[in-house]
C-alpha cells in the first residue's frame, strides 16, 4: 500500500528502455547463431521473464557489471527435450514466443501466472495448427503446448492484439516454407512496425501490405547476431507526460528517439489537442501543462495502453473526454475499462463505462481516496499521477505490479513531485 499526498510535479527525468523492443531484443537473440549485444535493455519483471524464457532454449546471457549491456550467446532456438517455460506476468513474451517455440520439433509449454493464464492464446492455438505445427490449451488459454516444426503456408487470424501478427512475423522465417497471413482484423497497428524493424534490421525477406493486413514470409531463413541500443520507453514515459498536463506544469523526459515507432508517442499529440505544449529538443521532450486542459474525443484502437493515464488526465481536463475504439483495454492485465471506471468512480470523477472504451466528463477536479492496483502497472502508475491533479491524498492499495514494467516508477516520481501542491 502506498499513499500520496497532492503534489504538483515538474522537473526533468530519464526514462528506461523501451519493454516491447527488450523483449523482442532477446527473443531475436536467441535465435540467432552467435553473440549478440543489447545496450540500455530494460531489465523489469516482465523483461526478465523474457530471459529466463530464452535460457530454456539454451541462450547464454550475462551482462556488464552496472546491467547497462547485456551479451546473448546462442546456438539459434535449439532443444532436445520437453521445455516447460514461466512466462510470469508477460503477455508480450508469451505471445511472441509461443509461434517462434513451435519451429522446434519438442513439446514446449507456456505458462505464467494467474493473471496471464487468463488471457487468450486460442487464435494462436489454430494459426500454429495452419503452418503445420501441433498446439494444445486449456480452454484456449495458458497453459499451451506447441510442437514443430512449422511448414508454412496459410494463416488467416483476427488480431485483438497486434502481438499475435508480431509472433507469426517473427515466427515464419523459421518455416520450412513460404507463410502467408491475413488479417482480417488488425489492432495496434504501430507495435507491428517495432517488429518488421527488427526483420529490416535482420535482412529477413518478407512483403507486407501498407494496412499490415496481409503478409509473405519466405521461410528457411535465419537470424543473426547483431549489436543494437534500446530507446526509451514511449509507454513509461507517457505517465510523467501526463504529470505535466495535470500538473499544470513543465516535465521534460530525456532517452527518447523522435522516430522511434513505438505507437504511444502518439499520446503527445493527444495532449497537444487538450492544450498541452510539446518541445524537443535532441532526445529529450518537454510537455507543459496549461492552466485548464480541455476534453476531446480520442480513438485509442492503435494505443489501448494509453487508456489508464489518459482517463486519470481527462478527468482533471474540464469537459468531456471520449476514450474510444479500445475494446482490446479488456484483455490486457485486466479489464482496464472496468478498472478504471471503477478507480475513477471512487475519486468523485463521473465516468459512463461503454463496450470499447470510457466517456468521462471532467470538472478538473479528482478527489483524493483509496483505489485498486489490480495488480496492473498501468492502473498503478496512472492512480499515482491522479495525485497530482487531487484534493486530498489518493491511497493504492498494492503498487508493487509497478516492478513489471518501471522498477524506477516510484523513485523516479518522487523527484519530479513538488513539496507543496499550488
Amino acid at each position: 500500500m502506498i499513499s500520496l499526498e497532492p503534489r504538483k510535479m515538474k522537473g526533468t527525468i530519464e526514462i528506461p528502455a523501451s519493454k516491447s523492443q527488450t523483449i523482442r531484443a532477446f527473443l531475436i537473440a536467441a535465435a540467432a547463431k552467435g553473440k549478440s549485444t543489447i545496450r540500455h535493455p530494460l531489465l523489469s519483471s516482465d523483461t526478465l521473464s523474457c530471459i529466463e524464457a530464452v535460457r530454456a532454449f539454451g541462450a547464454r546471457i550475462a551482462f556488464s557489471d552496472d546491467k547497462s549491456i547485456a551479451y546473448v550467446e546462442s546456438d539459434g532456438f535449439a532443444a532436445a527435450s520437453p521445455v516447460h517455460v514461466d512466462a510470469g506476468n508477460s503477455g508480450t513474451t508469451t505471445y511472441l514466443l509461443l509461434p517462434m517455440a513451435a519451429s522446434l520439433s519438442v513439446p514446449v509449454t507456456i505458462t505464467g501466472d494467474e493473471q496471464l493464464r487468463k488471457r487468450p492464446t486460442g487464435p494462436l492455438r489454430e494459426a500454429i495448427k495452419e503452418m503445420g505445427g501441433k498446439a494444445s490449451d486449456e480452454d484456449g488459454k495458458p497453459p499451451i503446448t506447441v510442437e514443430g516444426p512449422l511448414r508454412g503456408g496459410h494463416v488467416s487470424i483476427e488480431c485483438r492484439t497486434s502481438q499475435y501478427l508480431s509472433g507469426l512475423l517473427l515466427a515464419s522465417p523459421l518455416a520450412e516454407g513460404k507463410t502467408t497471413i491475413d488479417c482480417p482484423l488488425l489492432y495496434e497497428k504501430p507495435y507491428v512496425s517495432l517488429t518488421l524493424g527488427w526483420l529490416d534490421r535482420q535482412g529477413i525477406r518478407y512483403s507486407i501490405s501498407d494496412d499490415y493486413m496481409h503478409a509473405e514470409i519466405e521461410g528457411g531463413q535465419s537470424y543473426r547476431p547483431f549489436d543494437e541500443y534500446i530507446n526509451g520507453d514511449f509507454s513509461s514515459a507517457s505517465f510523467f507526460f501526463a504529470a505535466a498536463a495535470v500538473s499544470g506544469s513543465a516535465i521534460t523526459v530525456v532517452g527518447l528517439d523522435k522516430n522511434d515507432p513505438q505507437g504511444d508517442k502518439a499520446i503527445l499529440g493527444i495532449l497537444r489537442e487538450m492544450g498541452c505544449r510539446v518541445t524537443w529538443e535532441g532526445n529529450a521532450v518537454t510537455v507543459e501543462g496549461p492552466e485548464k486542459l480541455r476534453g476531446g474525443e480520442f480513438d485509442l484502437n492503435a494505443i489501448p495502453d494509453t487508456l489508464p493515464i489518459l482517463a486519470v488526465t481527462a478527468a482533471a481536463a474540464v469537459g468531456d473526454t471520449h476514450l474510444t475504439n479500445v475494446p482490446q483495454a479488456r484483455i490486457k492485465e485486466t479489464d482496464r475499462i472496468r478498472c478504471m471506471r471503477e478507480n475513477l468512480e471512487r475519486l468523485g470523477v463521473k465516468v459512463e463505462e461503454e463496450d470499447d472504451g470510457l466517456l468521462i466528463h471532467g470538472t478538473g477536479r479528482i478527489c483524493g481516496g483509496m483505489v485498486k492496483g489490480y495488480s496492473d502497472h498501468r492502473i498503478i502508475m496512472a492512480s499515482a499521477i491522479a495525485s497530482a491533479a487531487a484534493d486530498g491524498p489518493i491511497t493504492i492499495d498494492d503498487e508493487k505490479a509497478a516492478a513489471v514494467t518501471f522498477p524506477t516508477f516510484f523513485e523516479l516520481l518522487e523527484t519530479i513531485r513538488e513539496v507543496e501542491k499550488g
